[in-house]
């Protein structure tokens, strides 16, 4: 079975949640969990992810799923990951099990940047996925610590005083591999095999992975829904977020564009 079978096949992410028409989320899910043989535990920040997966008493999730608040859900896939080594170590769980976390902009560039720090420098065994969409689209396309400069968002608006974000976006990527964890990568939704690929690279090391995935959004983003793959390529091809990975401190750029496209395409 190739890869893109096994992501059509795949049932941990199901149909019937509510994410938008064009949302990049559900297919970075359905992507990475895919990738990830047998038993897995999810743990999944305040998001539109979750909120849109697990409108009660439905789910979306065919996995055991724990929601948390944007600040702790590295910390809690923490204790759950120590939970099940102790008891593994003493019997009462024989099968492995894999444990993966879901955040967004707020969950991991800012709120929850202390928990997931130190959960990776604890040495916690769990792959961490960023789905980046640049701004608190759950609440609104408040701008965050992923915003861009320049982007026009709910909180930092263009206008006679202000033009956009004055800020520049934080480079969440880099502070994780200061980390020095064993692996650490860039994928976007355009090019799914590298994506599944680095996933499963990422869970062949033991101790905390991170996989940061851009994710455009239809909705606050301003794009129409049937461009969404388009619009991650672009991000690719005119140098905005190289695809790259750092497997023990050695770098390796996965695809360089044949062409200098200008940003504005993008």
């Amino acid at each position: 079975m190739n890869i893109f079978d096994k992501i059509a096949k795949n049932q941990d992410l199901v149909s019937g949640h509510r994410l938008c028409a064009g949302c990049a989320a559900p297919i970075i899910v359905r992507t990475v969990l895919a990738a990830i043989e047998g038993k897995k535990v999810v743990a999944n920040a305040t998001s539109c992810l979750e909120v849109a997966t697990t409108i009660y008493p439905y789910t979306a999730w065919n996995v055991p799923w724990i929601h948390n608040t944007f600040e702790n859900t590295a910390a809690t896939l923490a204790g759950v990951e120590r939970a099940y080594k102790w008891l593994k170590k003493n019997g009462k769980i024989k099968e492995n099990v894999s444990f993966v976390a879901f955040g967004g902009d707020g969950g991991t560039y800012d709120i929850g940047l202390q928990s997931l720090s130190g959960a990776i420098e604890r040495g916690h065994d769990f792959l961490y996925i960023l789905y980046d969409n640049e701004g608190y689209m759950n609440t609104g396309n408040q701008r965050s610590g992923a915003t861009p400069h320049g982007a026009i968002t709910t909180t930092t608006p263009e206008g006679k005083v202000e033009h956009g974000k004055i800020e520049f976006k934080k480079n969440i990527t880099e502070i994780i591999a200061a980390h020095n964890v064993p692996y650490v990568a860039q994928a976007t939704i355009h090019n799914l095999a590298d994506l599944f690929t680095k996933v499963k690279k990422a869970m062949k090391y033991k101790g905390p992975k991170f996989i940061n995935v851009l994710s455009p959004c239809t909705t606050n983003w301003k794009f129409p829904t049937n461009m969404t793959v388009k619009v991650a390529e672009m991000a690719v091809e005119t140098r905005v977020w190289p695809l790259y990975e750092i497997e023990n401190r050695k770098y390796t750029i996965n695809y360089i564009p044949k062409q200098n496209t200008p940003v504005e395409e993008y």
